[in-house]
């Protein structure tokens, strides 16, 4: 069956099997888009409201009536509104008892209240069962269908089989987090900004700041002093032009880096069943943020770059200077630029793969070959482009302002030693058994089986 059959079935209710009455408290954005849907899936749709008067809003197939009346005709009821109104359900307890009730709401700020809102619920109506869930989906994408970026419910409480059928029905997947103690970090998941960017943003705005003050004080400070010129105006273009293409590849350098520890790590364990670091852990995680920061740094260096040419020229036109003679850029620029342009290709495409929307849709070989093969390959082609572009630097002793390197020559070092080492692990020797223990082979089972038995008893 292809794609385009199966959108027209999912829009089609499956009148075969009848799926049972399905209720809503709050008829809000979210209330009236899960409605939507809910009918969409098959699914009966009763709304409980203060009033029974029908909305243009409401989906024309479901049903108004008040709070009790539409409380008795389902067994799941989902409370679409906020916890400062849940104090009406007290009166309904009677008619909520033996109900599962799904608590959708989310707070303003992370631990908001000393309890979640899914257990206040659970205090106020004990003889009913409450789960989380649907907090992690938008209005907005259950009412346009875009469900790629928040696909995941997370679902919370034992009384939940029948809302995974309905969120299997939705077309959205079922995340079972335990007990009702998970829905406070179900409820502070919405809430977080952006956490895995926190370390690669930090990071980048470390390594930028610094690199930016090495270029002032070798670039403008140092020629100030000992050549009494001022090129103060390096700031704006010249000196982030230098500090952007080093900051894209050092910091996809660090992308790889991460691998090549876990990979001498696994080696020197002889074992892949023992737990990395937590730094190890916490780092190869964020890779892929760090790898799209690095691409954002790459994408501003080629951007200041054509704007470079474009500034001389209207300073030629301010000048009105006559041009007598004109000089060709050297064959070796012919070569860093080809370096530089297909390094930069390659990492459009790893950014590409990695979106989710892209990612879902190649398989494990495919992405791996991307990221691991042609990210390799786009390593070394950006390494290779700052080379012959900075080679000029390595050996001549001006270039080294108060004793100090070239910043080309500092970017080089983290990216020149992770190739080398990837090299040594790509001979035979080397690769043979580290294929081996990553496909399950221990050098030492026993010493594997104990550390496995501390760390299970620690957990417990």
């Amino acid at each position: 069956m292809n794609k385009n059959s199966s959108n027209i079935m999912a829009l089609a209710p499956n009148t075969s099997n009848k799926r049972e009455t399905v209720c809503i408290f709050g008829t809000g954005d979210f209330g009236r888009a899960l409605g939507h849907k809910l009918i969409q899936s098959g699914y009966p749709v009763v709304y409980g409201s203060r009033s029974t008067q029908i909305s243009n809003l409401i989906p024309k197939d479901a049903e108004v009536l008040g709070h009790a009346e539409a409380a008795q005709k389902a067994a799941i009821i989902i409370i679409a509104i906020q916890r400062q109104h849940y104090n009406f359900l007290t009166p309904l307890a009677e008619v909520l008892r033996g109900k599962v009730l799904v608590d959708i709401s989310n707070n303003l700020k992370l631990n908001q209240y000393p309890e979640s809102n899914a257990e206040y619920l659970a205090q106020l109506l004990p003889g009913s069962k409450v789960v989380k869930a649907f907090n992690t989906v938008s209005a907005w994408a259950l009412q346009s269908g875009t469900l790629d970026a928040s696909r995941q419910v997370r679902l919370s409480n034992g009384a939940k089989q029948m809302v995974m059928d309905i969120v299997r029905a939705l077309g959205l997947t079922p995340l079972d987090k335990g007990s009702l103690l998970a829905a406070q970090e179900i409820e502070n998941y919405p809430l977080q900004l952006f956490p895995m960017w926190k370390f690669p943003i930090f990071l980048s705005f470390g390594l930028g700041a610094f690199f930016f003050i090495y270029c002032l004080v070798l670039d403008v400070i140092y020629t100030y002093i000992y050549e009494n010129n001022n090129f103060s105006f390096f700031i704006a273009i010249t000196i982030p032009n230098r500090v952007f293409p080093v900051m894209a590849l050092i910091l996809f350098a660090l992308v790889y880096l991460p691998g090549i520890f876990a990979a001498i790590i696994q080696l020197y364990r002889g074992t892949k069943y023992r737990r990395f670091p937590d730094w190890l852990d916490k780092w190869m995680l964020c890779r892929k943020q760090l790898g799209l920061i690095a691409l954002a740094f790459a994408s501003l260096h080629v951007v200041f770059t054509l704007v470079t040419p474009l500034r001389a020229f209207a300073s030629w036109r301010t000048s009105k200077r006559i041009v007598s003679q004109v000089s060709f850029v050297p064959c070796s620029n012919d070569s860093y630029l080809a370096l530089g342009i297909l390094g930069y290709f390659l990492f459009v495409l790893l950014g590409i793969t990695s979106l989710p929307s892209v990612s879902n849709n190649v398989n494990w070989r495919e992405f791996r070959f991307v990221q691991s093969k042609l990210g390799y390959l786009a390593l070394i082609l950006c390494t290779a482009h700052t080379m012959i572009y900075g080679g000029k630097w390595f050996l001549s002793p001006s270039a080294y302002k108060w004793y100090l390197p070239d910043i080309y020559i500092l970017s080089l070092i983290v990216p020149c030693a992770i190739l080398v080492v990837k090299f040594v692990l790509i001979f035979p020797c080397v690769d043979k058994p580290l294929t081996r223990i990553r496909q399950g082979w221990e050098r030492n089972p026993k010493y594997s089986e104990q550390s496995n038995h501390i760390i299970n008893k620690s957990a417990v």
